[in-house]
């Protein structure tokens, strides 16, 4: 009895488990619609965390799905490299056999010119035979009356008996010279017949192998023509899956709007904020969030110092330092900066509504080399922030902002893992991101070494939850 109270207790809070967990919960059915209704329709009846958590995992979702996508979109073009291929191969062997065939052709007619040459060779090689054959009859002829003479008939026929036999002896050798010429006539007209009929065999022979050539043409434009409408349908699915995938990014990014609207704000932040809003910043690009932190805590105690400077003079770049009002030169490079500089305010109260003074904004003051002009709480000067805002609005699906702590984080972060990337470590990119590039100078390495501490330090709260006094104090959280 008591065991089975156990159960009815277990299967009774298993289904108030099931009762209250959260509405919006993803499976591989639903995942689609579910994301869909939660971007149109927002939190619905979500608590901030759930609602948070939702999004996240729709990202995943999104980030699966894209995967997926790439993968068929990698299979989809070798397919098509392949039908290419083929139809490219296909063609090579169409023009080939086009050549053949034309070929052929032309010896064929050559051979048909020749065939015609020797027939009518043949035809006077005849006639001259007949002729042959009709003076030979003629000498026969007279040779036969000769022998039929009477021996008084010839003697009183020729005045000399001489005579008679040179006759005689003239008609003998017109008799064999007519049969040599004959035989030679028909030895002639037996190799004329015998080269004609060589020439027959090889213009048939050719027109056969230009039937089967024609025939493989035929063939091969046939395979040729089915390899091109599958390449028309592999073409068709790879538009469609060119199409799944920018649908997919899109949807991606504005799931990635959301949570970013949701973690950070345009104002200073406490430390808990600024570690929710690194952690999402790195780990959208791929680096450490200690790293980033530790970046920021060096260039403006993660946003609570943007700079001591207003730029005055946009021809000059002179400005001054706005606890003092002390006239400064060097405050933003008026070439390089002060243009950017200017568009990027004017950008920022276009599109998010700002009513920023650009003579009123805070920027760093320049150090005792170099020029100043750093902007917001990853300090990027406007020549720099202009070159990744292209790939922050890629991340975040919005134009960015150098003053809010999310955009810059995201800067920071695409900037450190192209260093990162290309130097091969965290400090050389740590160098990179102070120097221009990673060089073992002083200010260089010194940057690096402080850098990293603070690196440590946020780790370690990362880590355990807690921060020693010696960290707390670098960061400048007393």
């Amino acid at each position: 009895m008591a065991n089975r109270k156990k159960l009815l207790l277990a299967i009774g809070y298993l289904l108030l488990a099931i009762l209250f967990l959260p509405s919006f919960v993803l499976s591989d059915n639903n995942s689609e619609e579910k994301c869909r209704l939660l971007v149109e329709q927002g939190s619905q009846n979500l608590s901030p965390t759930e609602y948070r958590q939702a999004l996240e995992e729709c990202a995943q979702y999104y980030q699966r799905e894209s995967a997926r996508i790439e993968t068929d979109i990698s299979k989809t073009e070798q397919e098509k490299k392949t039908l290419q291929n083929t139809i490219y191969t296909l063609n090579q062997k169409i023009k080939n056999l086009n050549y053949q065939i034309s070929q052929s052709n032309l010896i064929i007619k050559d051979l048909g010119l020749q065939i015609e040459d020797t027939q009518a060779s043949i035809e006077k090689t005849s006639l001259k035979i007949e002729d042959s054959k009709d003076k030979l009859a003629n000498i026969l002829r007279n040779i036969n009356e000769e022998d039929q003479k009477a021996v008084v008939e010839i003697l009183l026929a020729e005045n000399d008996l001489s005579d008679f036999f040179d006759n005689i002896m003239a008609l003998e050798i017109l008799n064999s010279k007519s049969k040599e010429f004959l035989q030679d006539i028909k030895t002639l007209k037996a190799n004329l017949e015998g080269q004609k009929q060589s020439l027959d065999e090889e213009k048939n022979g050719l027109e056969e192998t230009v039937k089967i050539q024609t025939i493989q043409k035929e063939e091969s434009n046939e395979t040729k023509q089915d390899q091109e409408y599958y390449l028309q349908l592999t073409e068709q699915e790879y538009q469609k899956q060119l199409k799944e995938k920018e649908e997919t990014q899109k949807k991606a990014a504005e799931i990635r709007t959301k949570i970013y609207e949701l973690i950070g704000v345009r104002k200073a932040v406490t430390y808990e904020e600024a570690l929710e809003v690194a952690k999402y910043a790195a780990s959208l690009i791929g680096i450490r969030p200690a790293l980033l932190l530790g970046i920021l805590s060096q260039e403006s105690s993660i946003g609570r110092n943007v700079g001591q400077c207003y730029l005055k003079d946009t021809a000059t770049g002179a400005g001054v330092v706005v606890l003092s009002g002390k006239s400064v030169s060097r405050v933003m490079n008026p070439s390089r900066d002060v243009p950017l500089f200017l568009q990027i305010v004017d950008n920022l109260n276009k599109e998010k509504g700002l009513a920023m003074n650009l003579l009123e904004t805070l920027v760093s003051c320049p150090m005792s080399f170099g020029w100043g002009g750093a902007m917001g709480p990853a300090q990027f000067i406007p020549s720099t922030w202009n070159l990744y805002q292209d790939k922050i609005k890629e991340k975040i699906g919005a134009s960015a902002d150098p003053w809010d702590l999310r955009d810059a984080s995201v800067a920071a972060s695409i900037y450190l893992k192209d260093k990162i990337d290309s130097y091969g470590s965290e400090g050389k990119a740590v160098q990179a991101y102070f120097c221009g590039r990673a060089t073992n100078t002083y200010w260089c390495t010194w940057y690096e070494k402080n850098v990293l501490y603070l690196a440590t330090c946020h780790q370690q709260f990362i880590d355990s939850g807690v921060m020693s006094d010696k960290c707390q104090k670098a960061i400048g959280l007393e």
